[in-house]
């Protein structure tokens, strides 16, 4: 194993801890969103023709879906391609669509599937697809995966279809998604906002990245050396789909050993905020819109006030935030962004916080799940036949 170091640690290290693939993963995510462009501004020809005639329909229905981690690209995704594309865009989970999904396909609205899928070999990834296609009279399907040999990249290449093959290395070997879901969230926000329109910000993205990577790996390090019991991510309208991808990669990379939790700044004073205690770590994601980060920053003054959190941190790209600075992780570069620019790189140093609890509490975060029980692609799902 070379001397190669990964989130401060060399491979042969990480390799014993069982670590080696999730550190990688979470490393080369800068490089990965610029390896996603460039297959991007390959393509863009194909797929702005595949999207055109689809997009002219002024009733088009976009569902983005996908289990799990996939779900939640978009969940972030949702409000704000709506906004730009002037369409209804909607978060759908597959695991809801198989479920029931009289409650959520409309035979007669005219939309477009967008799948998201690592291996896109998860049981509710194609039969979301197939009960889409039997219940949809109008329907194409759009499919963003990390896996050529997956049952849903192979369904993409349908007639109604196009599949968007995300780089190899995006395939992510490890248990918990990491780079799979920051390239799945920039290249659907790249295809839907504009190839050539985001060829201008992806270095900006990367750049912001790659800070945070190398400025807070050690930061994130000592903070799970604090031994939290909670911890709490907030984040308003797409950071609220962001906090809750954050709450999961700490409970995956932990087996649960973790109590984690998700809301946003307004919700979590509905009830939610009960959790906090003198072991709690409270994670707040900051808006660059002037008006919702206004929001972000009455709850951040008032759990201040409260002193009953054993910390508070504060993700953001703009200074003004009035914490400590040890306790605000910084993004350089995109303090003008809009906030959809944001998602990547406010995801990595929750994800890097997950990688170092897991070692702490003695797992691999390669395999944290030591009973079996829970697997990297989901087995045990039974697909029921629709009458």
């Amino acid at each position: 194993m070379s001397d190669i170091t990964h989130l401060g640690l060399e491979e042969s290290e990480l390799e014993r801890l069982g670590a080696l693939w999730t550190a990688r993963e979470i490393a080369q995510q800068p490089t990965m969103l610029r390896e996603t462009q460039k297959l991007l501004m390959a393509r863009r020809a194909e797929i702005e023709a595949f999207l055109a005639p689809l997009l002219a329909a002024r009733d088009l229905r976009i569902i983005l879906t996908g289990a799990g981690t996939s779900a939640f690209a978009g969940e972030c995704l949702a409000p704000v391609l709506s906004t730009r594309l002037g369409r209804r865009v909607e978060a759908v989970p597959t695991t809801d669509i198989v479920s029931a999904p009289h409650l959520y396909l409309e035979a007669d609205t005219p939309t477009l599937l967008v799948s998201f899928g690592r291996s896109g070999n998860s049981p509710e990834s194609v039969a979301a697809i197939e009960l889409a296609d039997r219940l949809v009279k109008t329907l194409g399907h759009l499919v963003i995966t990390c896996n050529a040999d997956g049952a849903l990249a192979a369904y993409g290449q349908g007639a109604r279809g196009l599949t968007v093959q995300l780089p190899e290395p995006t395939h992510d070997r490890s248990f918990a998604m990491t780079s799979s879901f920051t390239t799945m969230t920039y290249a659907a926000l790249a295809v839907f906002s504009g190839i050539a329109v985001m060829d201008e910000r992806v270095d900006a993205i990367a750049r912001a990245t790659q800070t945070v990577i190398t400025d807070y790996t050690s930061v994130m390090q000592a903070a799970a050396a604090e031994n939290y019991e909670r911890v709490v991510y907030l984040g308003s309208h797409i950071f609220k789909g962001l906090a809750r991808e954050s709450g999961l990669k700490l409970l995956e990379l932990t087996n649960g050993a973790l109590v984690t939790m998700f809301d946003s700044p307004l919700g979590f004073r509905h009830g939610p905020k009960t959790i906090v205690n003198d072991r709690t770590l409270i994670v707040v994601f900051f808006s660059n819109n002037a008006y919702t980060r206004s929001y972000d920053v009455d709850l951040l003054d008032e759990l201040r006030r409260d002193n009953a959190a054993a910390r508070v941190v504060a993700i953001t790209a703009q200074d003004g935030v009035g914490l400590n600075k040890g306790d605000e992780i910084s993004i350089p570069g995109l303090e003008t962004a809009d906030d959809a620019d944001l998602l990547v790189p406010f995801i990595v140093a929750p994800q890097i916080l997950a990688f170092f609890e897991s070692l702490r509490l003695g797992l691999r975060p390669d395999k944290p799940n030591t009973s079996g029980t829970v697997n990297r692609v989901v087995q045990g799902v039974r697909i029921h036949e629709l009458g």
